[in-house]
Order: C-alpha cells, then sequence, then structure tokens
C-alpha cells in the first residue's frame, strides 16, 4: 500500500530554480498584499469591521474570497501530490473536497447567515442557553481551526525548503516561523477586510497559475487526456495508477478508511468555522447566495485542474523525484512548473502557493481569534458587558497567541501530506460541529443538553480516535517517529466519530429534563428560513 503521508526524505541538497528569484517574487508578493492590508485597515474601528468587513463586500467579492479560503495548500499542493503517486485514489480529494461545497450550499449556508452574527456560536446559542454553548463552541472551533493550521504550516515549510534547497529539520522549521510571523502581522493589521482583500488576489493568481498550467500540460500531450494517462503509467511503471484501489483497495482497513475519508470531507465543509464565517461579510441574503453560486463555479473548475495537473506531474516528473525533493509529495506542482517554464513559471507558482498558505491561514487565525474574543471572553467571562474595542483587543491578543501555537504545531507536522491533515480537520468539524448546526436549524426537540453531548462527545471521540490511529505513531511517517500506541486502525475517525456525535445529540435531548424556549425556536426557524429580522440583528 502506498501510504499517504510520504517520509520527508535526506537526500542531497536539491535546489529547484533560482533562489535568489524565487525570493524577489515572494518578496513582492508580500509588499504588494501588505500594501492592501495596511489600506484596508483604515476603515477598520469596529467589531464588525473586525470580524466581518463590515458587511461591505459584493456577492462576486465574497464568493471569489470563498474560493480563495476554500482552496487551500491542500487543495493545490496536497492534492497534485496525491494524484502524481495515488493516481485516481488521490483524485477523491477533489471530488471529496467538491461534493462537500454543494452539501455546505444546501444545507447550511444561507440558513447560518440569516440566524447569525459573527460566529458560529451565535447561531448555536441563539435558542439554547448561552454560557455552556458558547463555550462548547468556541472550543470545537479553535480545535478545528488548530488541525487546519497545521495543514498550512507544514506546506509552507515543504514549499519554501524546496525553492531554497533546505533539507534539514532546522532551516525548514525557520521558515514555518516566519511564516507565522507575517500571518500574524497580517490579520493584526487588516482583520477581516484585509484578510479578505488577500484571499481574493490569491484565489485570482491561483485559478489563472492552475489554469495556465493545465492548458501547458494538455498540448504537450496533445489536449489528448488519454495520451497524458498513459505517460503518467509509462512513467510509474504502473497500470494500476489509473484505477481504483492503488492506496484504498489494499485491504478491508484500508477500503474502511476509504468510507471514514469520503464522510469526513463530504461532510466537513458543512461545519468548517472559517467557511461558515464569510458569509457575514456580504450585506444581504441575496448577496450570500450569488457568493455562493460564484464560488462553486470557481471551486469546480479549479478541482478539474488538479486532475490534469496531478498525472502531469506523475508524467513529467515522477514519484521517485517526487518523494525525494524537501518536502516530499506536497513538491509536485512546484516541480511540476519548473519541469514546463523553468526558473521563472516556478517562481510565479511557487509565490501563488505562498499566496495560498498565507491567505488561508489568515482566515483560519481570525476565525479563531474571533470565537474566544467574542463568544468566551466577551459573552462568557464579561457577560456582554464588554464595548466592541475592547473586544477588538482581545482578539488581537488572541491572535499572536494562536499564531505561535500554529508555528510550534506545523513544524512538529512536517513531511505529512497536507491534504492528508486537511481530512484530519474536516473530521473534527463534522464530528463537533454538523450534527449540532443541523439539529439547531431543523429539529424543533434539541436542546442545551444535546447540543453539549454532540459537540463534546464528536470532538472528544475523534481527537482519541486520531491520537490512537497510525496518524500518531506505529509508522515511519507517523507524526512521532519510534513510537507505537496505535489501538485504532484507521486513518481517519470520522466512520465512527461521526455517526457518534448525531446518536449524543440525540440521545441528550431525548433525556433532558427541561425544555427551551418555543418563541425562541420558532423565532429562529422564520429568520433562518426568510432571513427576516437578520439584518437589523447584524447591525449590532
Amino acid at each position: 500500500m502506498m501510504p499517504l503521508s510520504l517520509p520527508m526524505q535526506t537526500v542531497e541538497s536539491t535546489q529547484v530554480g533560482e533562489p535568489w528569484l524565487n525570493m524577489t517574487i515572494f518578496g513582492l508578493f508580500v509588499a504588494v498584499t501588505l500594501v492592501i492590508v495596511l489600506r484596508a485597515s483604515r476603515n477598520t474601528k469596529t467589531a464588525a469591521d473586525y470580524y466581518a468587513a463590515g458587511r461591505s463586500f459584493s456577492g462576486p467579492q465574497n464568493g471569489t474570497a470563498i474560493a480563495g479560503d476554500y482552496l487551500s495548500a491542500a487543495s493545490f499542493l496536497g492534492i497534485v501530490g496525491a494524484i502524481a503517486i495515488n493516481g485516481y485514489d488521490g483524485f477523491l480529494y477533489s471530488i471529496g473536497f467538491l461534493v462537500a461545497w454543494l452539501v455546505a450550499l444546501l444545507l447550511v449556508a444561507e440558513l447560518l447567515r440569516n440566524t447569525g452574527k459573527f460566529t458560529m456560536a451565535d447561531v448555536l446559542s441563539f435558542r439554547l442557553r448561552q454560557r455552556p454553548v458558547r463555550i462548547a463552541a468556541a472550543i470545537t472551533t479553535l480545535a478545528v481551526c488548530f488541525f487546519y493550521l497545521l495543514a498550512q504550516m507544514a506546506g509552507a515549510g515543504g514549499l519554501v525548503s524546496l525553492l531554497l534547497g533546505i533539507d534539514d529539520r532546522i532551516g525548514q522549521s525557520l521558515v514555518i516561523t516566519v511564516v507565522g510571523g507575517l500571518m500574524i502581522l497580517y490579520v493584526l493589521i487588516g482583520g477581516m477586510k484585509g484578510t479578505t482583500w488577500v484571499q481574493i488576489i490569491k484565489a485570482v493568481m491561483l485559478i489563472t497559475g492552475a489554469f495556465v498550467m493545465t492548458i501547458w500540460v494538455l498540448a504537450i500531450h496533445n489536449f489528448n487526456l488519454s495520451t497524458l494517462l498513459g505517460a503518467a503509467m509509462e512513467t510509474a511503471g504502473n497500470p494500476e495508477i489509473i484505477n481504483p484501489g492503488l492506496q484504498y483497495g489494499i485491504s478491508s482497513t484500508s477500503q474502511l478508511d476509504f468510507v471514514s475519508l469520503a464522510l469526513a470531507l463530504v461532510l466537513g465543509t458543512a461545519a468548517l468555522p472559517h467557511v461558515l464565517m464569510r458569509f457575514y461579510t456580504v450585506p444581504t441574503a441575496k448577496e450570500a447566495r450569488r457568493s455562493v453560486v460564484w464560488a462553486i463555479w470557481l471551486i469546480g473548475g479549479f478541482y478539474l485542474f488538479t486532475l490534469v495537473l496531478g498525472y502531469g506531474a506523475g508524467a513529467l516528473i515522477g514519484a521517485d523525484r517526487i518523494t525525494a525533493a524537501p518536502g516530499g509529495v506536497n513538491s509536485a506542482a512546484p516541480l511540476l512548473a519548473f519541469e514546463l517554464g523553468g526558473p521563472i513559471l516556478l517562481g510565479v507558482i511557487s509565490a501563488v502557493a505562498f499566496a495560498t498558505i498565507l491567505a488561508v491561514v489568515a482566515g483560519l487565525t481570525i476565525t479563531a481569534a474571533a470565537s474566544f474574543a467574542h463568544d468566551i471572553y466577551a459573552n462568557v467571562i464579561r457577560k456582554g458587558n464588554l464595548d466592541p474595542d475592547g473586544e477588538v483587543k482581545v482578539a488581537r491578543r488572541t491572535v499572536v497567541v494562536i499564531g505561535i501555537l500554529s508555528i510550534l504545531g506545523g513544524i512538529g507536522a512536517q513531511g505529512q501530506n497536507i491534504a492528508f491533515l486537511v481530512a484530519l480537520a474536516f473530521a473534527v468539524a463534522a464530528s463537533a460541529n454538523l450534527p449540532t448546526i443541523l439539529y439547531s436549524l431543523f429539529w424543533k426537540r434539541f436542546n442545551t443538553q444535546g447540543a453539549i453531548w454532540s459537540m463534546y462527545g464528536g470532538l472528544g471521540s475523534a481527537m482519541l480516535l486520531i491520537a490512537f490511529s497510525p496518524v500518531v505513531s506505529g509508522r515511519e511517517t507517523s507524526m512521532i517517529q519510534g513510537a507505537d500506541f496505535v489501538l485504532f486502525p484507521l486513518n481517519n475517525p470520522g466512520i465512527v466519530s461521526i455517526p457518534l456525535a448525531f446518536f449524543l445529540g440525540w440521545l441528550g435531548s431525548v433525556l433532558a429534563k427541561t425544555t427551551e424556549d418555543p418563541q425562541k425556536q420558532a423565532e429562529m426557524e422564520v429568520r433562518s428560513l426568510t432571513g427576516v429580522g437578520a439584518e437589523k440583528a447584524t447591525e449590532h
């Protein structure tokens, strides 16, 4: 079985392209985006400005920013690498991520936007008891954001290490620290408005770059997908690379792992706090719907490109060169760019990937900071007796703490496939958040006890199963090498933790002795379905 998370291999220094050119393009991107963030920060005065960009973005702008937030380093670096190495089974990530977006659209996007204010906890506490629900929602939000941040940081380390020919962990750790510092700077200065503009720029760059590379790869193979697949099989020396099962069909355990992965990907998006928070940056429900339509077209097109890019990397470079490079499997896309267009295209595509990482970590960080400052500090600790300026100050301090923790976590996650790490974040989101969101929106009997049982039960079971899975120990590719305390055989916990969280939400509600206010439930139902009262509520 070809492992998804490939080890970071120590080979003689592998330098791709010209380091000075790569760093110049990086520097230009950082300088331009910092200027934009500084300009955006001039109008960031209130909590609504900091968390929701003053609800000033149009549907197309927000849709492009959603695509920028959703198309993370896992989508570009991780999936292209997974397809290059594992073929068809790697493309399952693209399919899962795209289908997941449709689930988010149909089940939760507009309903949450109509009901809430800034965070997921605003929605969940609308008809339930404020204090316990806000604490639980904030904890699950922080956990999901942390797992997602691990993936982006690991991707940043691998990418820049490839460009500078850094093979040792110390050098890569330094790279991750620099990326984390830039992320903290962006969010501290610009808030959601600055972050949104960075995401818009990044989405345009990423989709354009992927499109150009896709056309280039197809042109080399006479715009014939069959010729491309044939070349990939020949380079790999394995015709099975175009068939299902190279990774997930070897044994009954790997097949179960695939089902678990699919559940996590398809259900996780609808519960990702940083994606849901984007719907609060538009002024009306109509603009929220428009933004979703834009996002679907952009995201769908991009995931079609990953199929060509992945097999293109497999055909033109080969698995051995990819896994031997600094960054391992995550280096497939930059290596393909170098193969196609030399140092200049490599520098541009790498700047795009760097922009991808920076934009997504900024979005994750502001979501986590908003969750702590708005939900825990302002509404639980201070019980609502905190002015917006004080809340924003707390959020900015939280950004620094989260940034430091994510740097440390990213250093520990080096060498893991980032598409795989993101799948863990999706599993935690689907287990800890999705059942409570759906029950709150659609089940009248749902109550506070059910919400608490579901959130803590889903989060606890997912984290526990991950801790005792092969992801953490027991394999050469595990995070803790040399240790073996595997008790759960699957890499992804979704197949157990997601149904368990739904069951606990139902059981807790049925066994609860108290009932919630039926008027609040009715008001939430009307607001979520019609948007009546939503605009007024979000002005404050």
